[in-house]
C-alpha cells in the first residue's frame, strides 16, 4: 500500500465528506488502478466558457443513423483505433448471406428489436438488452423479426469476462446465465443453387459461394462458442457508503478495451456526505464511450436512450450541475448503459460527424456563461 501525501484541505476518505465549497477531481493513472491524486477545487473543472480545438466532449444521436437494408453496409463506423471499432447498425430484413469476421471478435448489443442469430454453433433468439459475443472466425447470420438497432464493437483481441477477484466467480453475473446456441434451434435460411458467405479480412470483403448450406454442423463440443447475456441477468456491485469506480461494473474485456454495464442499483445512502454521482476526472490513460440504452441517466442532463457520448483522454468530465441537484435525494439509479473504455485514443470516423450534436460541450457551462 502506498501512503499518500496530504496538503491543504482534503477529504479523509475519497468521495466522502468533501471540504465545504469544493469539488473533487480524481487525477489518476491506469484508469482507477494506478497512482492517483485527489484535487479539491473551488470550481468544477468542466465549468468552461469556450473550447477552441478538436479536444472536447462529444455526443452522437444514433437514432438518426440510416438504415439501408444490407447488414454490412448498414454498419456506421463511429470511433476506431488499432484495438477496436465502434459502430451502429440498423437491420430490418434477414441477411441474404452469412458473415465471418476474420479480423475481430464482435460484441453486438441489441438496443431495439428482436429476431434470430444463426451460426456455426446453432441458433438462438435475441431481444433488447442482449449482448451477443461472437468469436473471430464464426460464421453467422441475423434474421430480425422486428427492426433491430445494434451497437457493434469489434475488438482485435479476444473478448472474455473479467476476473472477479475478491468478489468471487459468481459476481456481476453467474457464468451459468450465459446462453449458447442450440443446433435444435437453428433454422434453414434459404433453398437455392448456392449460398454466400461474406468474409472480412484486413477490412476488405471476400465472397465465398457454396453449393450447400454453410451451417451444416451436426455436433460440437468445447469451450469456445457464441455467448448471449441479457442486462437483466447482471447483478451490479454497490457500496452503501462509497462511490465505486466504473471498473467495478466491467462485463467483458479485450486487450486495451474494457466494456462495462451500468445497471439499476442502489445509490450511496449510508452516509449523507458520500458522493452519489461520478467524481470529476480527465481520463488520463483511457478514452471513455458511453451508450445509453434505457432509463433515467442520472449523471447526465439532456440525454436520451439511443445516444452515445465520447469523452476523450485529456479533457475533464463528470456530473453536470443539473444532474447533481436532481440526484441529491435519489435512492437508486434507473439506467442501463454500456461503457467502452479504450487505452489508446479513438479517432472519430467521418460518418459520425453527421450524427453529432455540436453544442454538447456547452452542457457543463455555468448558466451565466450560456
Amino acid at each position: 500500500m502506498d501512503i499518500p501525501y496530504v496538503r491543504g484541505r482534503v477529504a479523509a476518505q475519497a468521495h466522502v465528506g468533501l471540504p465545504d465549497g469544493t469539488v473533487e477531481e480524481e487525477y489518476a493513472r491506469n484508469g482507477f488502478f494506478g497512482r492517483y491524486a485527489h484535487l479539491y477545487r473551488e470550481h468544477a473543472p468542466v465549468g468552461w466558457t469556450r473550447i477552441d480545438g478538436p479536444l472536447r466532449p462529444r455526443l452522437y444521436d444514433l437514432r438518426r443513423s440510416p438504415s439501408n437494408g444490407d447488414y454490412l453496409a448498414a454498419r456506421v463506423p463511429l470511433l476506431t483505433n488499432a484495438d477496436c471499432t465502434i459502430s451502429t447498425a440498423v437491420l430490418r430484413d434477414a441477411m441474404p448471406y452469412a458473415f465471418r469476421n476474420a479480423d475481430s471478435d464482435e460484441l453486438l448489443f441489441v438496443h431495439d428489436g428482436a429476431g434470430r442469430l444463426d451460426c456455426d454453433f446453432g441458433g438462438l433468439a435475441y431481444e433488447p438488452g442482449d449482448y451477443l459475443i461472437i468469436p473471430r472466425g464464426t460464421v453467422y447470420r441475423l434474421a430480425p423479426s422486428s427492426p433491430t438497432r445494434l451497437l457493434v464493437v469489434e475488438t482485435t483481441g479476444e473478448l472474455v469476462p473479467p476476473d472477479r477477484g475478491l468478489l468471487g466467480q459468481h459476481a456481476l453475473f453467474d457464468p451459468a446465465t450465459l446462453r449458447v446456441p442450440s443446433l435444435d434451434e437453428r433454422m434453414e435460411w434459404r433453398s437455392a443453387p448456392e449460398w454466400r458467405v461474406a468474409i472480412k479480412r484486413q477490412g476488405a470483403l471476400t465472397h465465398v459461394y457454396y453449393p450447400h448450406d454453410p451451417f451444416d454442423v451436426v455436433g460440437w463440443k468445447g469451450t469456445l462458442t457464441v455467448w448471449q447475456l441479457n442486462v437483466r441477468d447482471i447483478r451490479p456491485v454497490s457500496s452503501d457508503r462509497y462511490h465505486l469506480p466504473p471498473s467495478a461494473h466491467t462485463t467483458f474485456l479485450a486487450p486495451n478495451v474494457a466494456i462495462c454495464t451500468f445497471a439499476p442499483r442502489p445509490l450511496e445512502n449510508g452516509d449523507p456526505r458520500a458522493l452519489k454521482v461520478p467524481f470529476y476526472h480527465s481520463n488520463i490513460d483511457f478514452d471513455e464511450v458511453l451508450f445509453y440504452h434505457a432509463g433515467d441517466f442520472f449523471s447526465r442532463d439532456g440525454i436520451s436512450a439511443g445516444m452515445l457520448t465520447f469523452h476523450p483522454q485529456g479533457i475533464h468530465h463528470g456530473p453536470q450541475s443539473k444532474a447533481t441537484t436532481r440526484t441529491a435525494a435519489a435512492a437508486r439509479t434507473d439506467e442501463v448503459a454500456v461503457m467502452i473504455d479504450t487505452r489508446h485514443p479513438l479517432d472519430v470516423c467521418a460518418p459520425a460527424t453527421q450524427l453529432e450534436i455540436d453544442d454538447y460541450w456547452k452542457s457543463w457551462q455555468p448558466e451565466t456563461s450560456r
